[in-house]
């Protein structure tokens, strides 16, 4: 599995890919379809549109921090080995 970030991404690209997943942005935060913040289900926080992450096998976005990528490894096991 190759790995991409998206933190090189434009805004416009990291909004394109947000509605093509069937969520938005209000230019500051990653908005639910029903136009409420995303929040992390790990630190419970709203997630920022410039710190968002989508790992390997998933399409659940978590804000960017290690935190949040450490529990979802716990949870859903590493998706980063081979």
């Amino acid at each position: 599995m190759e790995l991409k970030t998206i933190g090189n991404f434009s805004r416009e690209s990291k909004k394109i890919l947000l509605q093509e997943l069937g969520y938005d942005t209000d230019e500051i935060f990653v908005l639910e379809p029903s136009g409420e913040k995303v929040i992390d289900r790990y630190t419970e926080k709203p997630i920022k549109m410039d710190n968002f992450i989508i790992l390997p096998g998933s399409t659940i976005i978590l804000d960017d921090n290690p935190f949040s990528v450490i529990s979802y490894i716990e949870e859903f096991g590493d998706v980063f080995g081979e």
